[in-house]
């Protein structure tokens, strides 16, 4: 496979709302992370960084401009890789530990880092049986209802276990902008990881449908409005509901 030019590994994409869309162009999309970066008057705010095998600062000059505060969603390989490159690091505090102390397994890069998760592998004689997630401690812990503040902007933290235990979304009243990491994107979910909690996942799938998003930023794939995310919640709810279990009330 051939190995990719450094300064190609990142593409940028500009929303609305002052959100860019930041991508690993040469990871295969079920296991690219989507790296959001938010525009706020005092600070900025990262969602995610990707798997750290090209440096973000380095390569992408909007996430070095101003003070900008890193927030992972959730600490799988694909979501906290470039942490390490940022002085202020946010997660929810059940997953701490692993920003602070990852390893291949507890950061689930055994059984998914692998050269065919790549269109081009990464430049430096990338071998992917020596990936490893750099350690990040977390210089703030979040828990459910905390508030992400930009100074114009405020991100309300949302608890969502079941993907993980710390899985996160942050969600911007004031836009109807739900930034909801792996808890759920158009695409196949995951909720057999070793931490997932399938009961768990259930009932934040159903605290996710009374969100009155206009979009949702997920972690993978493309965003999507409210219509889709009660369709995907429903998806997954009428796959995994125990028997005997009540339907999910209108939204």
């Amino acid at each position: 496979m051939r190995t990719a030019a450094v300064g190609a590994w990142y593409d940028l994409r500009r929303l609305d709302d002052g959100v860019t869309l930041i991508r690993e162009a040469h990871v295969k999309p079920f296991y690219r992370c989507n790296i959001w970066h938010v525009r706020g008057r005092d600070r900025d705010l990262l969602v995610d960084s990707g798997m750290g095998v090209v440096s973000l600062r380095d390569h992408v000059r909007l996430v070095r401009e101003r003070t900008l505060i890193a927030i992972g969603s959730h600490t799988h390989f694909d979501h906290i890789g470039g942490h390490h490159e940022f002085a202020e690091r946010a997660v929810h505090a059940t997953e701490a530990e692993i920003l602070a102390y990852p390893s291949r397994r507890n950061t689930v890069a055994d059984g998914w880092v692998r050269d065919d998760m790549f269109t081009a592998l990464p430049p430096d004689g990338f071998r992917a049986a020596d990936y490893e997630v750099r350690p990040a401690p977390a210089t703030r812990l979040l828990r459910d209802g905390d508030i992400v503040d930009l100074g114009d902007r405020r991100f309300e933290v949302m608890h969502l276990p079941g993907h993980s235990p710390g899985s996160i979304a942050l969600w911007e009243d004031a836009t109807g902008m739900l930034f909801s990491g792996d808890a759920v994107y158009d695409g196949a979910l995951v909720d057999d990881a070793y931490h997932s909690d399938v009961n768990a996942y259930l009932e934040s799938m159903e605290r996710l449908r009374r969100v009155p998003a206009r979009i949702v930023h997920a972690g993978h794939f493309d965003s999507f409005g409210r219509q889709r995310l009660v369709e995907l919640v429903d998806q997954y709810l009428a796959g995994r509901r125990r028997p005997g279990c009540p339907a999910a009330p209108p939204a």
